[in-house]
């Protein structure tokens, strides 16, 4: 997944170690992890600037490109890289992430960008009931009522979002995407809970490559139906997507490798703040004091749930 070098052969593997950037330490992870909220937020521009093409057509896109892009790292590593031990895992979890890129891809053109930024933060909050359904966990009381006020936070971004006065009238009102939103953040959520129950001993070039040839698989005969010719202009814009989605796990990757998750878990809340940013000087997006508050509460709950995920897991190791 490192983007490949014009160096010399003379030239030591191990020399790139020795610059800041891949260094361990707190400063190193914070800046690995900035990158993953600008590039996350850079993806849903050329997501919304490929608006004119099908949802279905963008997501195939956006993975067969991905496949283009790992395929040499790949092809370096032939010797282990194809094996796979659960290609049937694979697949489900690829259909997972069709669907959800899919609806993603639907809302990009219908909401502002900070709106899908909050929306990309509400996955724990879905995760939660899941895995006590499904995984049998223990949901204290703290956690419960974390994901409740969560859900609240939802809800009050999709009343800002609507056009609706009424606030149960907004939630049934479609056309403004946050549903399309709250319906890929859940099937976000069901692929880390398929992820909790059946861990891989794979390295993640695999795991990433697989994903995204079954998500390009899944998406094929969809995009096919619905298919227009992308422009030149266009085909450039989902190749970067394409590598960009790949540069995002790349970027977690060597955030985590960096310093704790724990201490990282702040600086995920950045990527509203590049939206905001973004939103405003490409599409002159304000968002509305309702989405304001809504991320708020959304950031709470989330916070909330993360730092009793970390007080549990230090309990486990003391």
């Amino acid at each position: 997944m490192t983007a490949t070098t014009t160096a010399s052969p003379s030239m030591s593997l191990e020399q790139p170690q020795k610059l800041w950037f891949f260094r361990k330490g707190y400063l190193q992870g914070v800046f690995w992890i900035t990158l993953v909220a600008l590039t996350s937020n850079l993806n849903d521009i050329l997501m919304r600037e490929s608006s004119r093409l099908p949802a279905q057509e963008v997501t195939f896109f956006r993975y067969f490109f991905a496949v283009i892009t790992l395929l040499p790292f790949m092809l370096a590593n032939a010797k282990t890289a194809f094996k796979t031990e659960r290609p049937m895992l694979h697949a489900i979890r690829a259909m997972l992430l069709f669907g959800a890129i899919f609806a993603w891809a639907a809302a990009v053109k219908l909401v502002p960008l900070a709106v899908m930024s909050t929306f990309a933060l509400t996955v724990p909050i879905f995760v939660l009931p899941m895995a006590a359904v499904f995984l049998k966990e223990r949901v204290g009381w703290q956690r419960t009522l974390a994901t409740l006020v969560g859900f609240g936070g939802i809800f009050t971004v999709i009343y800002g979002s609507s056009n609706d006065a009424n606030f149960f009238e907004s939630l049934f009102t479609l056309n403004n995407g946050t549903w399309y939103l709250m319906f890929a953040a859940l099937l976000f959520a069901m692929s880390d809970i398929v992820n909790k129950k059946y861990v891989l001993k794979e390295s993640n070039l695999s795991m990433l490559f697989y994903i995204a040839l079954g998500t390009a698989i899944f998406a094929f005969f969809p995009a096919k139906l619905a298919f227009e010719m992308p422009t030149l202009k266009e085909f450039g814009l989902l190749f970067v997507l394409g590598a960009g989605g790949n540069l995002i796990l790349f970027f977690l990757l060597k955030a985590f490798s960096a310093t704790d998750v724990s201490a990282l878990a702040p600086y995920r809340y950045t990527e509203l703040f590049f939206a905001g940013i973004f939103g405003f000087i490409f599409y002159s997006e304000i968002p509305n004091s309702w989405t304001f508050l809504g991320a708020g509460i959304i950031i709470c709950a989330t916070a909330s749930i993360a730092y009793y995920e970390i007080h549990q897991n230090k309990k486990k190791k003391s």
